[in-house]
């Protein structure tokens, strides 16, 4: 039984997210949008809706890549076409799943018969099947990294191409990049996030009637999807007429000088980087302007284009959520308004309303059973997000040689938010401000992994140098050449090889062993007790672990917070994608009461076992952020019993558990001034890791980092 897509005009509410996908419509040039927003806001379901609005291609008969017949492609793979007439169908929405092998998007080469018969045997990719139409990715930010980088290429020259030791097949490959995801899983690497013309966020409604209407319209599809589709096919029909007719109307809308230098100036006051966004914008003006019935670009048009083109794009620190600010852009526009306005064009084109300039008004208004079903009424220019809360300023770090607050849990502690937490010993302080972050040196896990595609430590991947070659595993994806005729070589003669040619059969096939990068899952354990609680100290830690938390990003790392504090551990933060989920717990963690070190070492060893059966292949790294120093008080209140362990004696058994695990670890010793205990390299001593400084830890520091975690292997070798 098939069943009908959602309605696009369904959809309540969005109306940025249905904007920027009817602006993508109207004008493929746009670039495509990214929708960033949380689970459950109608993502998906309104970019799978839009495929129904597009107009349907005309296609060569026959052909697999889609080519035009006014203009086919001369490197078409099936071609060359002979002149005539095409067929006609649907433009096509591509699905990308974030799973899918190489093979899967760029197509598959039958090396087999390529090496022996010289036949160029190509099975099409979800690149072909996207040509002229849509390529959706939902969870973008969870794509492997090499299947970005082909998305990225195809992007930049709107053609695939597939090379295998010396035999390419190449093909045109245009599609609208349409992406979502959620930015609490993590975010988008920046080279990606910029051939993204258009991004919006998306949040849930916190109206209450609009909340009532979209569960009323959604379990009225799941009971009858083809009766819902049904009752909206009216407004989708008026919908896609208004498409169609910008589409006409989009040649002759005029940018005239004064709109591009308006654009020119908001981006050059937003600090964006290269040319594309101007461009970019240029084109979403256009696009709203003959959305609007209109032929000529107007003020309105292009600070709503800069809402949807330059959030994404503008410079902003570490961990910054992409936004705008809607004052400075209006205060950029403002300067263009006392300049003389442009003559209206003889030529206005059909369907210009003179008065409020959102078109004509004939698009579908409304729908049965709800308010605002759709945007066909023309959609409104202030509709954009809202700007991000500007940033709590920071504070410094202490300066090498630069006295510090005295430390240990009886030093005199601010007060705060009371002494909840931190009963065991000592009040709580108000979480304080994180230092400037700086670039940190690379850590690595010591040995050689399977994980998954990253940046940090080596690992056996797809893509990398060549260390050797095996029999393949699934279907072959990389040839190593070499091993294959070695291994086809001692069987021509029984094979009755007479020709030129090299014999070869399946059994012969060898695939490229390569070495690469993976990315890790880094677990911080943060000391936040008193005797971390001195304001300029702990500005320095938050500093140097936001510093590693921008590396992880940086090495498409997972990241995981514990912290320690009082009388106990507590998982801050779950192993995640999301690096700016654990900058922000980083910047609201307070500090205060005695140090249950042993505690924090055992919570990250339970996390790492549960961590370790989700995800076999990621291998851990521990990070200790501490001075070493550990005292703990009873829950019950009372004294330690004669004979029991002290806490650095107990912090020392919960250290040799994790080294007996194999966990790869490394101590940052935020110890400083002139008298120093030493606590922190015994830790590390236990932990079978390396210390490092918070000095050492920077990259341009003048200490060289001589001690790497790859030693770590030469320690456990020698216990």
């Amino acid at each position: 039984m098939t069943t009908a897509t959602y309605p696009f005009t369904a959809v309540v509410g969005m109306a940025d997210m249905r904007l920027a996908l009817l602006l993508n419509a109207v004008s493929p040039a746009v670039g495509g949008v990214l929708v960033r927003g949380e689970k459950g806001t109608a993502k998906s379901t309104a970019v799978r809706a839009l495929a129904a609005l597009l107009p349907p291609v005309e296609v060569v008969s026959g052909c697999r890549f889609s080519c035009d017949p006014a203009a086919p492609d001369p490197q078409c793979p099936d071609g060359p076409h002979e002149p005539g007439t095409g067929a006609v169908r649907p433009a096509r929405m591509v699905e990308l799943p974030v799973g899918a092998a190489e093979d899967r998007l760029v197509g598959a080469l039958d090396i087999e018969r390529a090496l022996s018969d010289g036949v160029k045997a190509f099975e099409p990719g979800l690149l072909a099947d996207s040509h002229r139409g849509v390529l959706y990715v939902d969870e973008v930010n969870l794509l492997h990294d090499h299947l970005i980088d082909l998305l990225l290429d195809a992007a930049a020259m709107g053609a695939s191409y597939v090379e295998r030791e010396g035999v390419s097949v190449r093909h045109a490959a245009r599609f609208l990049l349409v992406g979502t995801m959620n930015p609490e899983e993590g975010e988008l690497r920046p080279q990606l996030l910029d051939r993204f013309g258009l991004t919006v966020e998306v949040t849930a409604s916190r109206d209450t009637e609009e909340r009532v209407e979209v569960v009323r319209r959604r379990l009225a599809y799941d009971e009858d999807p083809a009766g819902f589709a049904a009752r909206w096919a009216e407004d989708e029909g008026s919908l896609r007429e208004r498409i169609a007719a910008a589409r006409a109307l989009l040649p002759d809308v005029v940018l005239g000088d004064r709109a591009l230098r308006q654009i020119a100036a908001v981006c050059a006051a937003f600090e964006v980087d290269g040319m594309r966004a101007d461009i970019v914008t240029a084109r979403t003006a256009t696009a709203l302007a003959a959305w609007a019935g209109r032929t000529d670009v107007r003020t309105e048009d292009v600070r709503q284009a800069a809402l949807l083109s330059l959030p994404h794009r503008r410079r902003r620190a570490p961990f910054d959520a992409p936004g705008l600010d809607e004052d400075k852009l209006d205060e950029v526009l403002r300067r263009f308004e006392d300049e003389e306005p442009e003559p209206p064009k003889p030529d206005q084109g059909p369907g210009r309303d003179e008065g409020d300039g959102n078109g004509d008004g004939d698009g579908p208004d409304g729908g049965p059973d709800g308010p605002e079903g759709g945007p066909g009424g023309g959609l409104p220019h202030d509709g954009a997000q809202q700007p991000p809360s500007s940033p709590e300023p920071t504070v410094p770090g202490p300066r090498d040689g630069e006295p510090e607050a005295a430390d240990g849990p009886e030093a005199p502690q601010e007060s705060g938010t009371g002494g909840g937490a931190g009963a065991g010993g000592g009040g709580e302080t108000a979480a304080v401000g994180a230092a400037e972050p700086f670039r940190t040196r690379r850590l690595d896990v010591p040995g050689l992994g399977e994980g998954a595609a990253g940046r940090r430590s080596r690992a056996r991947t797809a893509h990398g140098r060549t260390t050797g070659a095996r029999r393949p595993r699934g279907t072959l994806s990389s040839l190593h050449l070499t091993a294959t005729v070695r291994a086809a070589a001692p069987h021509q003669h029984a094979r009755g090889r007479s020709g030129p040619g090299l014999l070869v059969r399946r059994d012969d096939l060898r695939e490229a062993v390569r070495e690469g990068r993976e990315g890790n899952l880094v677990l911080f354990v943060v000391d936040a007790s008193g005797s971390m609680a001195a304001r300029k100290r702990m500005g320095a830690v938050k500093g140097a672990v936001l510093s590693l938390l921008l590396d992880a990003y940086q090495r498409r790392d997972k990241v995981g917070l514990v912290t320690f504090r009082g009388t106990d551990a507590e998982l801050a933060l779950p192993p995640t994608s999301s690096v700016d989920a654990a900058a922000a717990r980083l910047e609201r963690l307070p500090t205060g009461g005695r140090t249950p070190l042993a505690a924090g070492l055992l919570k990250a060893r339970e996390v790492l076992r549960v961590e370790r059966l989700r995800d076999p292949s990621r291998r851990p790294l521990l990070v200790v952020v501490t001075d070493g120093r550990a005292t703990e008080a009873r829950r019950d209140g009372g004294a330690r019993r004669d004979g029991a362990a002290t806490p650095v004696a107990r912090a020392g058994q919960a250290a040799r558990l994790l080294a007996g695990d194999g966990i790869a670890s490394v101590v940052v010793d935020c110890e400083a001034g002139p008298v120093r205990l030493g606590l922190a390299g015994a830790l590390a001593r236990e932990l079978r890791g390396t210390p490092v400084t918070l000095d050492e830890l920077r990259a341009d520091s003048v200490t060289a980092l001589v001690r790497d975690v790859r030693n770590v292997s030469t320690t456990r070798r020698a216990a």
